[in-house]
């Protein structure tokens, strides 16, 4: 678990938080940049178009990604009545955030790849490159995930036409405990459902960089 760096590597430790935050705080402003675009000031009025991390960040979600390897953040309110088309545009504003995490991911991993053979594989500003990379890859394919409150439900919602609000609505209340369930069974009985998840997306950066 991520916890067990403090003592064993204080510096890579400080350097994986750093990441996370920096990418929670990308995703959650790309949200909310994304909203204003589609007419709505909600998330920019809250003081949430920021890069700030103070303002994105959930203490309960942080402890837990500290502890158990995943968390979350403050979710970017969005008001759909401000908004133009306003099922587009909840789509769209919805995948915004995993976007952004993509096109993050590309920046630092090609920077990563530029420096790591000049300063080597052990140098911490290399490391941090990397964890950027992949906290950004990971949080695009877990977040893609069709199961509320992820945005991969959000974009899947805006897809569905009307006759499906019933499932929508019962699939909103319950899908964060299929979520937390699934989490829970994936840990207890190793499951491996998102280690297989997290080790596709090692693979895929020791493919590309």
């Amino acid at each position: 678990m991520p916890i067990n760096w403090l003592f064993q590597q204080p510096a890579f430790f400080v350097a994986w938080v750093v990441a996370v935050v920096i990418t929670l705080s990308w995703h959650e402003f790309s949200h909310a940049l994304t909203a204003l675009w589609f007419g709505d000031s909600t998330a920019k009025d809250n003081g949430r178009l920021t890069l700030n991390p103070l303002v994105h960040i959930d203490i309960l979600g942080f402890f837990m990604l500290l502890v158990a390897g995943f968390g979350w953040a403050k979710p970017v309110p969005v008001n759909p009545y401000n908004l133009k088309k306003p099922r587009l545009a909840m789509g769209v504003i919805s995948f915004a955030g995993p976007l952004s995490n993509v096109l993050a991911m590309v920046i630092f991993g090609l920077i990563f790849k530029a420096v790591s053979p000049v300063l080597g594989p052990d140098n911490l500003l290399v490391n941090f490159l990397f964890m950027l990379a992949l906290i950004n890859l990971s949080l695009f394919i877990f977040n893609l995930i069709p199961i509320p409150p992820l945005d991969g439900s959000k974009v899947l919602f805006s897809l569905l036409p009307d006759k499906f609000d019933n499932f929508k609505y019962k699939f909103s209340i319950n899908g964060p405990f299929i979520l937390f369930g699934l989490i829970l069974l994936d840990s207890v009985f190793n499951l491996g459902i998102f280690s297989a998840l997290f080790n596709f997306v090692m693979s895929f950066l020791y493919k590309f960089f």
